[in-house]
């Protein structure tokens, strides 16, 4: 169970990692949301990873640790929240630029092809 867990926990950070990578702005929102994911469920594995077992069992036998619970739910609560929050500003940027890229930018459009105005490509021409 444990390398099944570990497994879903490298694959949701590698596609995080892959979105985040990404020029378009939701890509990146969905990206940093699915690292949040990853690193929640590496919190809740660090816990106890056991099934059908109470959580606490008789006197003085090792219990699990009801902190990384609080923090994957305080961490669930937070991530849901800047992810909204990183989805307004996305849309807010898409509806003043017209641009959904992360720079702003379209990748084959004549304003991406020219160079700044202040860089040494602009100055020797």
């Amino acid at each position: 169970m444990e390398a099944a867990y570990a497994g879903t926990v490298g694959i949701l950070m590698a596609c995080g990692i892959y979105l985040l990578l990404r020029a378009r702005t939701f890509s990146v929102v969905v990206g940093l949301a699915l690292i949040s994911y990853a690193v929640s469920l590496f919190l809740l594995g660090m816990g106890r990873l056991s099934t059908g077992r109470p959580p606490v069992i008789a006197a003085g036998a090792q219990y699990a640790d009801p902190l990384p619970q609080g923090l994957v739910l305080t961490a669930i609560v937070i991530g849901f929240a800047m992810t909204a929050f990183a989805v307004v500003l996305a849309l807010r940027s898409l509806g003043i630029t017209g641009s959904d890229h992360v720079d702003g930018k379209e990748a084959g459009s004549a304003q991406a092809a020219q160079p700044a105005a202040g860089t040494d490509e602009a100055a020797g021409q």
